[in-house]
């Protein structure tokens, strides 16, 4: 797909209304979008007069947004970094930002990612078995066609919590070289013995869903990602500014809540991605906000809304942690 048309595939921002109360951007402000994907928060927040440093590791989401920016004239408080946003403190201090007031993140794959069946990151259509954020580096492909059968049950189970993990493993080695998004999920399909012909109350979801899910995460390193982000916004939030989280699926929540919690002061149970600290530390967020969930309306409008959950907080004048939430290797 090329940038013109990522720039008019639809996509509908999720809980946008909720992102922009809880970021409260003012004209003047920074904000840090760090998931620029499609621009749609992007676009929003832009409306409020607030100048906006947008990340994303995509070379296809930069070159829309710079196409974007080509016919729809050059906005002066637009900046577009082509890194991950685990860099954004780097990003912002190369570009002459020593702080911002807000930081927004929407975690997980792209609508226009899922969109493209090129990518690979789905199995609604056929198509390389990729799934590479930022297109570099080993593919899904590689790793289900190189890797032991024990590592692809564990990452199996521990990034998709997939039960039968073991049983899925053995299927994916027996069936190399796996090079299609087709073939992996029909793998994987068999491996459980999916019914797709059983409707109603006990129809099944699709199981490749939960596989896919894992290898996607395993392949872009997302969760680690996700922590080395979330310390980057509470470097660079100057006191009064806001973090807002927006996660697709619980592995990833599990982490945002467990890190304002410990950022708030509150002590956690710990995990393997956020270790328990030993003492309670000063507060650098204020107390983080309940978990926001989407309306049934937007859910209706859009389905892709409905795993979603929204948490922000506030950053106090507390001096950053030197290393929040340490990421297991």
């Amino acid at each position: 797909m090329t940038g013109s048309e990522t720039l008019r595939a639809p996509h509908i921002p999720v809980l946008i209304d909720e992102v922009l109360v809880a970021l409260a951007a003012q004209p003047g402000d920074v904000i840090v979008d760090a998931t620029f994907g499609a621009g749609g928060y992007t676009r929003c927040i832009l409306e409020t007069g607030a100048t906006v440093h947008a990340f994303d590791r995509d070379p296809d989401a930069i070159a829309a947004g710079q196409l974007w920016g080509e016919t729809c004239g050059q906005n002066p408080r637009l900046t577009l970094h082509p890194r991950r946003f685990s860099e954004l403190a780097e990003g912002l201090v190369e570009a002459g930002i020593t702080g911002v007031q807000g930081v927004v993140f929407d975690i997980g794959v792209s609508s226009m990612q899922l969109d493209q069946a090129a990518r690979g990151f789905a199995f609604s259509s056929d198509g390389p078995l990729d799934m590479r954020m930022s297109q570099d580096g080993p593919s899904a492909a590689d790793f289900l066609n190189e890797a032991a059968e024990e590592d692809i049950a564990d990452v199996l189970y521990r990034y998709g919590e997939e039960r039968q993990s073991r049983r899925i493993a053995r299927a994916v080695v027996a069936a190399r070289p796996l090079t299609t998004t087709g073939q992996f999920a029909a793998v994987v399909r068999k491996a459980i013995g999916y019914r797709p012909d059983i409707k109603g109350p006990k129809a099944q979801k699709d199981p490749a869903t939960r596989s896919f899910q894992a290898v996607r995460i395993h392949v872009n390193g997302e969760l680690d990602e996700l922590v080395a982000g979330l310390a980057a916004a509470e470097k660079m939030l100057v006191p009064g500014g806001r973090i807002v989280v927006v996660s697709f699926h619980s592995l990833e929540d599990r982490i945002v809540k467990q890190f304002l919690r410990e950022a708030a002061g509150a002590m956690p149970a710990g995990s393997r991605h956020l270790p328990q600290v030993s003492q309670k530390s000063v507060a650098v967020f204020e107390k983080p906000s309940a978990a926001i969930r989407p309306s049934a309306d937007e859910e209706a409008r859009n389905p892709r809304a409905r795993s979603a959950t929204l948490r922000w907080a506030v950053r106090t004048t507390a001096p950053a942690r030197e290393n929040p939430g340490r990421a297991a290797a």
